[in-house]
């Protein structure tokens, strides 16, 4: 993976000539390691364990391309002009009758649609924090949240998680060590059902505490729940903005329960603060794709949804089940992997005195074997280490694999890990 700052380096002529023109802020943009490895896992043969992208072959693609239809003879004048910047109010109000499954009832005036989740990420990022500021993550987290803050040269402290999610205890022992040295912790980055990436779900015992905590410190909450639909039982667990809707932001996402070509997403905010959201997204996007928001409208409306979403939750519960079991048969004897209850993605943790002492390192003897994953420092950003001058000696993560089942059939994956075992 070459970072920014190495394609800045390695430049000449015209190229490098614009590139002095950078802003600062440039170095800090991060390549996503799950595109890095896409083109590889598209090669014949290969096996992936790598990207998280939902199985889409369970859609109805009949009756939905009968409705893309009759959406654009009947309504193109609408759906294929400029729209709100906040989005089509009768999606906004489908919203907020699919959040009451997740114990919150948002009004419409709460919710701004987004292109995509992450726009959402972007967005926060950009209103609440300045150069410096400090935003919490989980330790390990989201690697494209990883890349949006970087790009707006803020200082990520990432809290370790343990099986059952984020502890609130080592939260406020983190903020009063950053208050302590004189720092504003801006927000709470959190991914609470089904983690990106170790599969994790935040106990309910400790959702109601972790809000508390970060309200008592003024610390906003940014809750991420792109995979709370998709639970292996079809239970749905309480949401953190449910607890207080004036402190928690939420980002909702179409993407993996329907499509992420349609690049549709959602946040609940305070009104207020929504409004400002949708002034910020107006800049750059003007409004979202009108005919997309149109056609989740439609696959929302017309009850597609839910039997579409449970037949996915069970498909994801038996690779998942395909995937453990392998890692059972063949991984490494002291080999540590979660055990998710939904979602995409397990977790693995190599044994201590391993071969590889960085799991990256067996990257390419992987690609040989046949399959391809994403290593774990990917989900680490260890600048603040260097920057205090306590960097780890070998980088966070180091023993750490992501593995992802939610595409590919159970014997196929299992496969993959026997692969990907025989290289560890």
């Amino acid at each position: 993976m070459v970072s920014i700052q190495e394609l800045m380096q390695g430049a000449t002529g015209a190229d490098a000539k614009l590139m002095r023109g950078f802003a600062s802020r440039a170095a800090g943009f991060r390549p996503s390691p799950v595109r890095d490895v896409f083109e590889v896992s598209m090669r014949p043969g290969i096996i992936s364990l790598a990207g998280g992208n939902p199985d889409l072959e369970l859609l109805p693609l009949e009756e939905l391309g009968q409705m893309a239809s009759k959406i654009i003879a009947e309504e193109g004048l609408e759906v294929l002009q400029y729209g709100s910047g906040a989005g089509l109010e009768e999606l906004a109000e489908l919203v907020c009758d699919f959040m009451e499954s997740e114990g919150s009832r948002p009004r419409p005036e709460e919710v701004q649609l987004t292109a995509g989740s992450q726009m959402g990420l972007d967005l926060v990022t950009k209103l609440f924090t300045d150069p410096g500021d400090v935003i919490l993550t989980e330790g390990p987290t989201y690697t494209g949240a990883l890349g949006v803050f970087e790009g707006y040269e803020v200082e990520v402290q990432q809290v370790q998680m343990d099986d059952a999610g984020l502890d609130p205890a080592a939260v406020e022992s983190r903020i009063r060590e950053l208050e302590a040295e004189g720092k504003r912790v801006k927000f709470l980055y959190t991914i609470p059902n089904y983690q990106n990436p170790t599969g994790v779900t935040l106990a309910d015992d400790r959702r109601a505490e972790l809000v508390r905590v970060c309200r008592e410190h003024d610390v906003v909450v940014v809750e991420d729940n792109p995979y709370g639909q998709l639970g292996f039982d079809g239970q749905h667990h309480r949401s953190l903005h449910s607890y207080d809707p004036d402190s928690v932001i939420y980002l909702g996402s179409f993407s993996k329960i329907f499509s992420p070509g349609v690049r549709v997403g959602w946040m609940i905010a305070p009104p207020r603060v929504r409004k400002f959201l949708q002034i910020a997204a107006e800049a750059v996007t003007i409004c979202p794709s009108v005919l997309s928001q149109r056609l989740v409208l439609g696959f929302m409306r017309e009850g597609m949804w839910e039997s579409h979403t449970q037949r996915t939750a069970q498909l994801y519960r038996r690779r998942c089940e395909a995937v453990l079991a392998a890692c059972e048969r063949h991984m490494p004897a002291g080999t540590h992997w979660t055990v998710p209850e939904g979602g995409f993605f397990t977790w693995l943790t190599l044994p201590e005195g391993g071969r590889h002492p960085d799991a990256a390192e067996a990257l390419p003897a992987a690609i040989d074997a046949g399959v391809v994953f994403v290593p774990g420092t990917a989900f680490y950003d260890d600048a603040a280490a260097h920057a205090a001058g306590r960097a780890p000696e070998v980088p966070t993560g180091a023993v750490n694999l992501r593995l992802a089942y939610s595409n590919g059939e159970p014997e196929t994956l299992a496969e993959g890990v026997r692969r990907l075992a025989s290289v560890l």
